[in-house]
């Protein structure tokens, strides 16, 4: 009556997923037989994992514990797994990346086939999410993050970096004249993010210093929210090259005041928990992205 490595990865996908619906779906399983590797690991052990409510799922105490070892378990077993595929030459397993919306959409998206295609034994699973998020939470191997990094206990390796421009569509400039001056900008649409805060600082020189810091007309907390508010003639945004280089160079936006802008690059970084010896899945993605991200026409201008 041996606890099996589907029992334990029913119990897994079940917390992870929020319910037994959820985690079958996921894992191409019917409903019932996750349901069943559940009572069949809860009678082998003799206890309760799970309490079972109508509206939710909640881990009984035994259960807290008992999935800690189960992780550990499942984790090693991946491990071995691995180990395995690197002795083959050909690195495995599933590969869990977040980054910014806007990021994935107009960096990562474009890059998956090559990478798919040197490794194909590699599963990724992308993510996008426009906050901080806690890697080991979340289930995270590497996130992409743009900007100064906060200290912490992460792992980090810088990618490339991304100018930032101050720009407008051509047809919100015929309808309200293009500023000639950075205080100008007061009689402006003004597109900013409503957190972080620092984002509505644009590198304007001007008599008081070499950056201005804008009242938003219109906010919102997406960088991709404010393009596609910009294309749409909706006011002037600041937003960095990774997302606006071929608006650019389609001529749908157009940089104002460039004149009094000053140079300033938003580092991109992979970060990354590394407790021993980094994972191979891990390292190839962090090589191909530092191979080909500073070959990329908005990390080169």
């Amino acid at each position: 009556m041996q606890t099996t490595l589907d029992e334990l990865q029913a119990l897994t996908r079940v917390i992870d997923a929020g319910s037994i619906s959820a985690a079958a779906e996921q894992s191409g399983q019917t409903t019932s037989g996750v349901s069943r590797a559940l009572g069949r690991l809860e009678r082998k052990l003799g206890v309760t994992l799970i309490r079972r409510t109508t509206r939710r799922l909640e881990l009984t105490e035994e259960g807290e514990v008992f999935l800690a070892q189960a992780r550990r378990i499942l984790a090693s077993v991946d491990e071995a797994e691995e180990l395995m595929a690197v002795r083959r030459e050909r690195p495995a397993g599933r590969l869990r990346v977040d980054t910014a919306s806007p990021f994935m959409l107009h960096v990562v998206v474009p890059l998956v086939a090559d990478f798919r295609a040197r490794y194909p034994d590699i599963q990724l699973e992308l993510h996008s999410s426009d906050r901080i998020i806690d890697l080991i939470e979340q289930r995270t191997d590497v996130a992409l993050r743009i900007g100064n990094l906060q200290d912490s206990s992460l792992h980090a390796r810088a990618l490339a970096s991304s100018r930032v421009r101050v720009l407008a569509s051509p047809d919100y400039l015929a309808r309200h004249g293009v500023p000639a001056t950075v205080e100008s900008l007061a009689g402006h649409s003004l597109l900013g993010f409503s957190q972080p805060e620092h984002l509505n600082r644009w590198p304007l020189r001007h008599a008081f210093g070499d950056s201005w810091t804008i009242v938003p007309t219109l906010m919102a907390s997406s960088g991709e929210t404010l393009r596609q508010l910009a294309l749409a003639g909706a006011g002037i945004v600041c937003l960095s090259d990774f997302m606006t280089c071929a608006d650019r160079d389609e001529g749908a936006l157009v940089q104002v005041l460039a004149e009094h802008t000053r140079e300033e690059r938003q580092p991109i970084h992979a970060v990354y928990y590394r407790n021993t010896t980094l994972a191979s899945r891990i390292a190839c993605l962090l090589d191909f992205l530092g191979e080909r991200l500073p070959a990329s026409g908005w990390a080169a201008t």
